[in-house]
């Protein structure tokens, strides 16, 4: 088995492991409920992010399938169905996405001793942004138009996809349903409960009062556009480490998309603008006061319009959303970091840091100076 690294935490990277790495006897059962070419041999990668368990599994024939662990306190087969279902309509769409392997039985995920596992084919192209911090900028800025470019045609072939949201009650996912209540409050109290042990957690915190002195500003100029918003499921987590590229240069293309676990039911414009959120500002340097890096944005624009034509209600709706993108995740998270992991620097990042400091960031002179901006951006006749 290929010795087991750390993990990307949310302070960098980190040699402890919230999760235990996929074994190679474990890869061998759970293979063994999937009609692959030839039987595992072993775990030859394993995976750094957060939140499950990665690893590529070589098989006797020499091939190789990509094999994901979620406890089931985060996801279950059913969970993982509703992502499939959205990956499987893209792919008859065209879009590069990745292959899944259904079980002997048909399911689209494995349940096994209180953990679900989901197959992957191995993805053509390279894994170019595999040492990279999640939600760090695109180094520049051909990738950037490029990845801008691949979630326009996403968002064009989601028009024709028509699944529900899914259930309130799944955890990390980028939803807003809290976000696009009328009365952000009410909307929290109704949410909260659902999502398991946070109330718990935010009995730490005086949420009553940081969520509305930070958010609601920002909600009350949403509030009246609410009902131009377009329903449409989105990838939820768009960033380059989520993308495989052609080539390992600067001139290299996105040729396939990974990781549709926050995908859900929302809009093409809030899923622009968690894109714009978790790649356009350097939130990881806070010394040189979150920059955005605006010529590698203007890339990502081009190349997201050159695919998707964006409506004049949701060129409007993009810099509305901007500021409240991150709630109802950030909100999530502090449940994970205190209930289910016990790491009290996670649970500090996604409170403090995450869902208050990217709203205090937001309401900032810099904050504000690019959010006038990117409104200009999208309602100049020059933008594409």
């Amino acid at each position: 088995m290929a010795e087991a690294s750390g993990q990307f935490g949310v302070n960098g990277p980190e040699n402890k492991r919230d999760w235990p790495a996929l074994s190679d006897a474990e890869a061998c059962e759970v293979l063994s409920h999937f009609p692959l070419p030839a039987p595992a041999r072993q775990v030859v990668w394993h995976g750094r992010r957060p939140f499950s368990s990665t690893g590529v599994v070589s098989l006797e024939d020499g091939s190789r399938v990509f094999v994901k662990r979620h406890d089931h306190c985060l996801r279950d087969a059913t969970a993982l169905g509703e992502e499939h279902r959205f990956i499987a309509h893209l792919a008859e769409q065209g879009v590069p996405v990745g292959q899944t392997w259904r079980t002997k039985t048909g399911q689209a995920a494995l349940d096994l001793d209180r953990s679900a596992y989901e197959v992957f084919s191995i993805m053509p192209g390279h894994d170019l942004y595999e040492t990279v911090q999640s939600w760090e900028p695109f180094h520049n800025i051909r990738h950037a138009f490029s990845g801008g470019m691949h979630l326009g045609q996403l968002h064009e072939a989601a028009r024709s996809f028509d699944a529900p949201a899914r259930p309130s009650r799944r955890p990390l996912l980028s939803t807003f349903e809290v976000v696009t209540s009328p009365d952000l409050m009410a909307g929290l109290e109704r949410w909260i409960p659902q999502q398991a042990g946070l109330i718990e957690a935010l009995t730490r915190h005086p949420w009553r009062e940081d969520i509305p002195a930070a958010l609601l500003p920002f909600h009350e100029r949403l509030k009246p556009h609410l009902g131009t918003i377009q329903p449409r499921w989105g990838h939820g987590d768009w960033h380059p480490s989520n993308l495989f590229w052609s080539g390992t240069g600067a001139d290299a293309q996105v040729c396939g998309i990974l990781d549709f676990g926050m995908s859900d039911r929302t809009c093409a414009a809030y899923d622009l603008a968690v894109a714009i959120e978790r790649t356009a500002i350097a939130w990881l340097e806070p010394q040189n006061d979150c920059s955005v890096i605006h010529e590698r944005l203007e890339a990502f624009l081009s190349g997201y319009l050159a695919q998707y034509a964006l409506s004049r209600e949701e060129r409007r709706l993009v810099p509305l959303f901007l500021p409240l993108v991150h709630v109802e995740y950030a909100l999530s998270e502090v449940a994970y970091y205190e209930t289910l992991v016990h790491d009290r620097a996670g649970v500090k990042a996604a409170y403090t840091d995450y869902l208050l400091g990217h709203a205090h960031w937001f309401a900032s002179p810099s904050g504000q100076q690019f959010l006038r901006w990117l409104t200009r951006t999208l309602q100049a006749p020059s933008c594409p």
